[in-house]
C-alpha cells in the first residue's frame, strides 16, 4: 500500500514508522529481525531501508604502491526489502539514491521493486563519500534528486531508457527529503523551499524530514510549505540523543540546532546513561506535542538499535 494511503486509511491519527540501515556486510538477516521485532507492537504501517553510495579504501600492493578500490559496507537495501515484506507483511520503503548507481543500476532496481510489490520509495541524492568534500555524482548517474524522480516517473508512465523494452507502466509513491533547518548546500531557506517545491510539482507524493530538536521549526516548515502550495504529508523525522558526544556530533554532521532546554540538561549528565535518560524524556515531550499539531506519522531513526524507540514509543502510543 502507498504511504498516502496508510495516511488517508489513519484518518487522522498519527502512525508510528522507523528506519533501518542496512547490516555490515558479514551479518545475517537475523540482525534485521532483532532489530525489528521489539516495535512490531506498534503496528508500523512501513519501514524505510537506507541505502548508501560505494566509498573507498586503499589497498597496499607488492609494490609498496597503494591500489584505490571501491566496496559497499553496508550492502542488500532491496533484499532486505524483499525480506521484511515477506516475513512482516509490513510496507518496505527502499532508498534510492544517485550517488554510486549509473541510471542502468538505478532502472535495474525499479524492475526489481517492481517485480517484488514494493508500492514505495524514497528519491534522494544522497550524502558525498567519506572522503569526499562534496557530493561527486557517479559516472553515468544521476546528479539531482530531480533527475531520480524524472526517472521514477518515467517508469511509472512506462518509459524505460531503452526504448525497444516493452513493460507493464509501475505506479511507485515517491517520497523525498524535506531540511526544517535548511539543506546545508542550499543559499537560504527560500532557495530550499523552491527546490522542495520542483520535486513536488514533478510527483512527489510524501516528505520525511531530517531530524530536528525543535518542534517550532517542523511547524514553521510545514506553514511554509503550505503557503508555497507544498500540500502532500510532511512526515518528522525523529531521532533521540543517546550519548554526551551527539550533543556536538549532530549538529555537525547534520546541520541542525539543539534547543538550549535541551544542551543544558545534557550539559549537566555524567555519562551517556543520563544523557540516554535526558534524550529519551525529551523526545517523548517532542513526540506529544508533534501529536498534538496533528503530525501524520512520527518516524524514527532508529540505527538499528531499537530499544530506546520502543521505551518513547510506549510513553505515546
Amino acid at each position: 500500500m502507498k504511504i498516502t494511503d496508510h495516511i488517508k486509511n489513519a484518518k487522522g491519527k498519527t502512525l508510528f514508522s522507523f528506519e533501518l540501515l542496512p547490516p555490515i556486510k558479514g551479518q545475517s538477516i537475523q540482525w534485521i529481525y532483532d532489530a525489528i521485532d521489539p516495535l512490531l507492537e506498534f503496528n508500523p504501517p512501513f519501514i524505510d531501508v537506507t541505502s548508501l553510495r560505494e566509498d573507498y579504501i586503499y589497498k597496499e600492493q607488492e609494490n609498496g604502491l597503494l591500489q584505490k578500490v571501491s566496496y559497499r559496507k553496508r550492502p542488500g537495501t532491496i533484499a532486505i526489502c524483499a525480506a521484511i515484506i515477506h516475513k512482516y507483511k509490513i510496507d518496505a520503503v527502499p532508498h534510492l539514491i544517485c550517488g554510486g548507481f549509473t541510471k542502468e543500476e538505478t532502472e535495474n532496481a525499479l524492475i526489481d521493486l517492481q517485480f517484488l510489490g514494493i508500492d514505495n520509495v524514497l528519491a534522494l541524492r544522497g550524502d558525498a563519500r567519506a572522503a569526499d568534500h562534496s557530493f561527486i555524482p557517479t559516472k553515468g548517474g544521476h546528479c539531482y534528486a530531480t533527475d531520480l524522480i524524472q526517472h521514477i516517473k518515467n517508469h511509472n508512465d512506462g518509459k524505460f531508457l531503452h526504448e525497444d523494452i516493452e513493460t507493464f507502466k509501475s505506479d511507485f509513491c515517491i517520497g523525498v527529503a524535506g531540511y526544517p533547518e535548511k539543506h546545508f548546500e542550499a543559499p537560504n531557506l527560500n532557495a530550499d523551499f523552491k527546490y522542495l517545491k520542483q520535486k513536488v510539482d514533478m510527483g512527489a507524493e510524501f516528505i520525511v524530514t531530517q531530524m530536528f530538536f525543535d518542534n517550532q521549526k517542523y511547524f514553521d516548515f510545514v506553514k511554509k510549505c503550505r503557503e508555497n502550495d507544498i500540500n502532500v504529508p510532511i512526515i518528522p523525522g525523529l531521532k533521540p540523543i543517546s550519548t554526551l558526544t551527539q550533543l556536538n556530533v549532530l549538529p555537525k554532521i547534520f546541520h541542525i540546532d539543539l534547543p538550549d532546554e535541551l544542551t543544558d540538561a545534557l550539559s549537566h549528565a555524567k555519562n551517556n546513561a543520563e544523557a540516554k535518560e535526558i534524550g529519551t524524556e525529551a523526545m517523548i515531550k517532542q513526540c506529544k506535542e508533534l501529536m498534538d499539531f496533528g503530525a501524520p506519522v512520527l518516524h524514527f531513526y532508529t540505527m538499528g538499535r531499537p530499544e530506546q524507540t520502543k521505551k518513547i514509543a510506549k510513553a505515546i502510543f
